[in-house]
């Protein structure tokens, strides 16, 4: 019992010690290294004392071998990792009625949960740049993911085709990518503690198939063919944190971070959607834990031949190494055969190196930091070289180099950017989502925007450069410009044309009765229409864009339209109509003949169109809108369209502004969203009838401008009226513009 009470009394001493000497309790070598045969290290820990504020666990020792868990309990860990993060298991999501008995439909408001073990507020979320949002029915219905504050954050449709034949079993069908056949895939952009799902429409819930689950899971940590034939209950997730939501430089003044503890460390402001602070992490050329005294060790760059390249003598350097020719070779080391050997005698030599003993410690002595200096830039410019070949820059420079008009000023270098950028401060900050982040910055005296991605994923890089490949042979005043690319760094930074005017998304969905005018909306519609036309029928090779949708679309001052991102666009040969592929774009604009098969022709941009003419009509979003039958917006509007009512589906904004024109346009919207692509107008004809609506409403202007009437009756014509009708510019044409323009493209 003395003994039990000595050793208590150690340790509070010990305790108390470590915090008045701000060290770590962890360093103390009184707190459990490992439960169940997962390793724990400050700033987590499981005694009282031993963890920071939020980072306490439990070893739950009634199971065999010992779990670990997050908390009190609720959340099991599978691994601790302090540079890449938590993982944790989570749960399959249920998938029946929230309220009522069984069998009945749930309401509108029905919700259902993931796991809510993460502490509100933090320090813990779900990584939004590791994880996805994963479906697997064959229910036909549409799933979405809300965050905390009940936001959407993305969505996810599956669609399984009917069985074979009567009697035949159904075959489930495979797909590695989950493109939507009984798969679907997608990103959570936005970080939180807990997500809740809604399936969409609301009453099919208590429909969904029996064997359907809704997972939240680490990307790569699944296996589709296997969650399909096995009851999968949990997959594992991957939590990022914060140490402290201060930020750096906020909780010490004076100190990186308080949080930060180790010398040759660093502290990094750490931003989710939906919790701020900052996190540690170890100086270039460390690693370890940056959350303890000493915890950042130097890396033996020299044990490693992935990490120096060095063909000569590598020598170990505190955050570096070193690389020179062996004894009595000179030259250069970092290339095979490049140390020669010297012609002198090695007597002549020593002789040499004794006279001048004296001086080359001298010149050792300046000339130390200039080459520790000099063997980082080299490191920076091999990791530069590498990312350069990563990104397929060969590929570009071999493109723009059969590009007369293009030439070197496409290729950017990074140096450039963080110039422009002021090296990306967050004060350049002018958009981005879960994907990217937009910096708006002054390049060769011109404004641009700065598209850097934050998800260093491959098919990210692909749609990067993808995006680069299609815009550099695009040069439409429809399209947004892209100015050149960097591909120094480990993903690709695209500069385009500063659009300043933001969104149509942005200026159609303001609050209060009034948006854009309705000749603004028709004016947009033919800008959009004129340049897919181009697109599909006049550009050198035809690109399909895949998905356009209001947010894609930029309005500069004049609220001229630029269609923009181009990363999911594909280009198609001349002599095919379409192309089998991935499918990619946006629920609610996508084409479901695309969705359900994967055939991607020119006729998904033609639905997509139509579906944003839909929006420009009404002013409701396609996504967002549920009819009182449970129809979504496109098919809603459709079947208005053909019982003639549509007057109470359309913005009272047009109804009052338009002279005539309407129901052409919700015409030409019908057609376009047709379910048969083949019965859709072509995007040429989509242009030209839009144009025409436009000559006829200017003209139609013009006449009532021009005619007046005096007091006693006798008709005039008012001269200045006409000279005062100026035209904004746009994308109409004359007439006789219209036959030689038509006699342009294909028929």
């Amino acid at each position: 019992m003395e003994r039990l009470v000595s050793r208590r009394a150690v340790l509070t001493v010990a305790v108390v010690a470590a915090s008045l000497l701000l060290l770590q309790p962890a360093e103390a070598g009184n707190c459990t290294a490992r439960c169940g045969g997962i390793s724990i290290s400050y700033p987590f820990g499981i005694e009282a004392g031993c963890y920071r504020d939020g980072f306490n666990l439990t070893c739950d020792h009634s199971y065999r071998p010992p779990k670990l868990f997050l908390g009190d309990g609720t959340v099991e860990v599978l691994e601790i990792s302090i540079p890449r993060g938590v993982r944790v298991n989570s749960s399959s999501i249920a998938l029946s009625p929230a309220a009522g008995a069984p069998g009945k439909k749930a309401n509108s408001t029905a919700r259902y949960h993931t796991w809510s073990g993460l502490r509100r507020g933090g320090p813990f979320f779900v990584s939004p740049e590791k994880n996805k949002f994963l479906v697997l029915s064959c229910s036909n219905v549409q799933v979405l993911l809300l965050a905390e504050d009940n936001s959407t954050v993305n969505a996810c449709a599956t669609y399984c085709p009917p069985a074979p034949g009567k009697g035949q079993p159904f075959q489930f069908p495979l797909s590695k990518d989950c493109s939507g056949i009984g798969c679907c895939s997608a990103a959570i952009p936005k970080g939180y503690t807990s997500y809740s799902i809604q399936v969409q429409p609301p009453g099919n819930v208590s429909e969904f198939d029996a064997d359907s689950s809704v997972y939240i899971a680490e990307e790569g940590s699944y296996n589709v063919t296997r969650l399909i034939f096995e009851t999968v209950n949990t997959l594992p997730v991957l939590l990022d944190w914060v140490i402290s939501n201060s930020t750096c430089g906020k909780e010490l003044p004076g100190t990186p971070a308080s949080g930060c503890r180790s010398s040759s460390t660093s502290c990094q402001n750490y931003t989710s959607f939906a919790y701020k602070g900052y996190r540690c992490r170890c100086s270039a050329g460390y690693q370890g834990n940056p959350y303890v005294v000493n915890g950042c060790q130097d890396i033996d760059e020299c044990a490693h031949w992935e990490l120096h390249s060095c063909y000569g003598t590598c020598l170990n350097m505190p955050g570096a190494f070193r690389c020179q020719c062996p004894d009595e070779t000179n030259g250069n080391p970092f290339i095979k055969g490049g140390c020669i050997k010297n012609k002198k005698s090695s007597q002549g030599l020593n002789i040499g190196l004794v006279a001048s003993g004296g001086s080359i410690l001298v010149l050792l002595a300046f000339g130390a930091p200039f080459v520790t200096r000099k063997i980082k830039q080299q490191k920076a410019e091999k990791r530069k070289d590498k990312f350069f070949k990563q990104n397929h820059g060969l590929l570009f420079q071999q493109l723009v180099s059969q590009r007369a008009d293009m030439g070197e000023r496409m290729i950017i270098t990074l140096a450039e950017l963080e110039k422009a950028t002021n090296n990306f401060d967050k004060t350049r900050e002018v958009g981005g989502g879960g994907h990217g982040i937009v910096y708006k910055g002054i390049l060769d005296l011109q404004v641009v925007a700065i598209k850097k991605s934050k998800i260093i994923v491959q098919r990210e890089i692909d749609d990067f450069i993808n995006e680069v490949a299609i815009l550099s042979q695009i040069n439409h005043r429809n399209v947004v410009k892209l100015i050149g690319c960097c591909l120094e760094a480990e993903v690709p930074l695209l500069a385009y044309e500063f659009i300043s005017n933001g969104t149509l998304e942005h200026h159609l969905h303001v609050e209060g009765p009034v948006s854009l005018s309705w000749d603004d909306r028709l004016r947009i519609a033919l800008e959009i229409s004129t340049a897919l036309a181009y697109l599909h029928s006049a550009a050198s090779v035809p690109v399909y864009h895949r998905d356009i949708k209001s947010a894609n679309i930029l309005l500069d001052e004049s609220l001229t339209a630029k269609v923009s991102d181009f990363g999911a666009s594909k280009f198609i040969p001349i002599d095919q109509t379409g192309v089998t592929t991935a499918v990619q774009g946006t629920i609610g604009y996508l084409d479901p003949m695309y969705y359900y098969t994967g055939r991607l022709t020119d006729k998904s941009d033609v639905f997509s169109f139509g579906v944003l003419l839909v929006e420009l009509l009404t002013r409701k979003r396609p996504l967002a809108y549920d009819s009182v039958d449970g129809d979504s917006l496109v098919l809603h509007f459709a079947s208005l369209v053909t019982g003639g009512v549509l007057a109470e589906l359309l913005d009272p904004q047009v109804m009052e502004e338009e002279d005539g024109e309407v129901q052409e346009v919700a015409a030409l919207a019908a057609k376009c969203v047709r379910l048969n692509g083949e019965d859709r107008p072509a995007m040429r004809e989509v242009e030209m009838t839009l144009e025409n609506l436009r000559i006829k409403r200017k003209q139609a202007a013009r006449d009532a401008k021009s005619r007046r009437y005096d007091d006693d009756g006798q008709f005039s014509t008012d001269d200045t009226a006409s000279e005062g009708d100026t035209e904004e510019p746009s994308g109409e044409y004359t007439v006789e513009e219209q036959i030689l323009l038509s006699e342009r493209y294909p028929r």
